[in-house]
């Protein structure tokens, strides 16, 4: 998931008992699983209540589980998941698990296959015998043979009910489990833990001062940029509210990333910030649990965004698109919300880890065949931004755990923050190929069997191409508060001031540096 998470958060991390399934990217070439400029000012992100409501919103500690028994639970959706290539592929799908630390049973997965598999066949014979005494039923018998038939045929449909209700049951617990397995994993990703991942690139140094400099803390205080105490008392910790030159710098960081990631040919949208936990969950996201990070609603199926990748990737849902349409490529502007779980420490202070922040994301749904040269397009323009803002960063090539269930490749962008000493993660590019297509139920018809517009569709399976499932990835372009404090950290003046960077003086109303207000 190439969603942008904080540090050590792991939005993706979600246990076996949870709603994950498996894609495959290709070990033979394909794997089917059954089944413009823009001016400084006028893109203006909403207001910071956008999402408030009186609806009580559950937190991990009071999140109600759907199920009462989670084990065999019928799911509420199913994901296209190929277990005959599953069982095809057991040592090379053992490993992927083993690679990723997952917990997912890969040996029970492949036992419920087989017993399902042995259930479909007596159910087939079943049927076979009832349709055998149906027919007979139709010819001229003997009183006491059509009596024989009829307790025959009784006897038949009451084992056959009983067996195809014991074949829904296993169905759902096949399905479940599977959804355990993570996606497989592109060859060149690092295995191991966070520590095993790789550089890819190293942009800048970090900035010599020749003054004690202060972290975006201390400066939002001094410049009187924040007020951290007032949003804890209004709204709990990890809540903030920005003032001053910070309120238009989240605005000029937006309007600036979506007017760039659009001259690349992407359509900007802003997004609804509830979603159906259904959504979430076809995403990779875990919606309720423990360590959810995924804020619920209580009383319904509804939860908040913890990025715009959820709402995007829920646009095309149960669709199948033209060929001629790929690639479709979005740019995002959405707030999020996260519960942060377990997040404490001084490396989580100010606006590092918050429940709430405004985040520009790009998503890409495309053929199979171009998701690789997409997902080094993304992370090209992640770079770009970071680099246009002389920032000093390090891209890496995330190691097989830190991936996630979704994610076939994922690079992060971690960049320096002089006032916390220390690098600190920006953004991340996912190509999570067709993963969360598989269970959002999109997919795409080839063209070159499509119908023409002079010859219209017609109804038949004859007159249809095989479908494909396009793949989805997903990139940070702005996560604002993230931003905020590169900015503040890198450009602070020996005087306590910050400099506004070039590239986004136009986007900020005439401010081009932050000064003190009552000095």
């Amino acid at each position: 998931m190439a969603t942008f998470h904080h540090q050590s958060l792991k939005m993706a991390a979600i246990p076996c008992s949870s709603s994950w399934f498996s894609s495959f990217p290709p070990i033979p070439k394909t794997v089917a699983f059954p089944s413009s400029t823009i001016s400084p000012l006028p893109l203006v992100t909403r207001a910071l209540s956008s999402t408030a409501s009186t609806t009580a919103i559950s937190t991990p500690a009071t999140a109600p589980i759907p199920s009462e028994n989670p084990k065999v639970s019928k799911p509420q959706w199913k994901a296209s998941i190929d277990f005959k290539w599953i069982r095809d592929n057991k040592e090379a799908v053992a490993d992927n698990i083993a690679n990723r630390n997952s917990n997912a049973n890969l040996e029970l997965v492949l036992e419920l296959y087989d017993r399902l598999l042995d259930l479909q066949k007596e159910v087939e014979r079943l049927r076979a015998e009832r349709n055998a005494v149906a027919n007979k039923m139709k010819g001229k018998l003997e009183p006491s043979e059509r009596q024989k038939l009829i307790e025959e045929g009784k006897n038949l449909k009451e084992a056959l009910a009983t067996l195809e209700e014991d074949l829904l049951t296993l169905t759902d617990e096949l399905q479940q489990e599977a959804q355990c397995i993570p996606n497989m994993t592109h060859p060149d990703v690092p295995i191991g833990g966070e520590d095993a991942s790789t550089l890819r690139k190293m942009v800048g140094e970090p900035p010599k001062f020749n003054f004690p400099i202060k972290d975006h803390v201390q400066l939002g205080k001094d410049l009187d940029l924040f007020d951290f105490d007032a949003a804890a008392e209004v709204s709990g910790s990890k809540f903030y509210y920005l003032k001053n030159e910070a309120v238009m710098l989240e605005m000029g960081l937006i309007n600036w990333a979506v007017g760039e990631v659009m001259k690349r040919g992407f359509t900007p949208l802003t997004t609804p910030e509830i979603v159906r936990s259904a959504v979430v969950e076809k995403c990779g996201f875990q919606p309720r649990g423990a360590n959810t990070q995924v804020y619920s609603i209580e009383g319904s199926d509804q939860c908040l965004i913890g990025t715009a990748e959820i709402p995007v990737g829920g646009i095309h849902m149960d669709s199948i698109l033209p060929e001629s349409s790929l690639p479709l490529k979005y740019v995002a502007v959405s707030h999020c919300f996260r519960t942060e779980a377990g997040a404490a420490g001084t490396a989580t202070r100010g606006l590092y880890r918050v429940h709430q922040f405004s985040k520009v994301e790009m998503f890409v749904l495309c053929r199979p065949e171009d998701s690789d040269a997409f997902h080094k397009e993304l992370i090209e323009i992640e770079e770009s931004l970071f680099s246009s803002l002389g920032l000093h960063f390090k891209t890496l090539d995330m190691a097989s755990e830190d991936l996630g269930a979704p994610a076939y490749r994922k690079f992060d962008v971690e960049a320096w923050m002089p006032g916390l000493d220390r690098y600190g993660e920006i953004s991340s590019a996912s190509n999570c190929t067709d993963y969360q297509s598989r269970r959002l139920g999109i997919r795409f018809r080839p063209e070159s069997l499509s119908p023409s517009p002079a010859s219209p569709k017609k109804k038949g399976k004859g007159n249809s191409a095989p479908t494909q499932f396009v793949h989805t990835l997903n990139a940070t372009a702005c996560a604002v508060p993230r931003m905020i404090i590169c900015l503040l950290e890198n450009y602070q003046q020996e005087d306590g001031t910050v400099v506004i960077p070039e590239v986004l003086k136009p986007f900020m109303g005439g401010v081009n540096l932050i000064s003190y207000k009552y000095k």
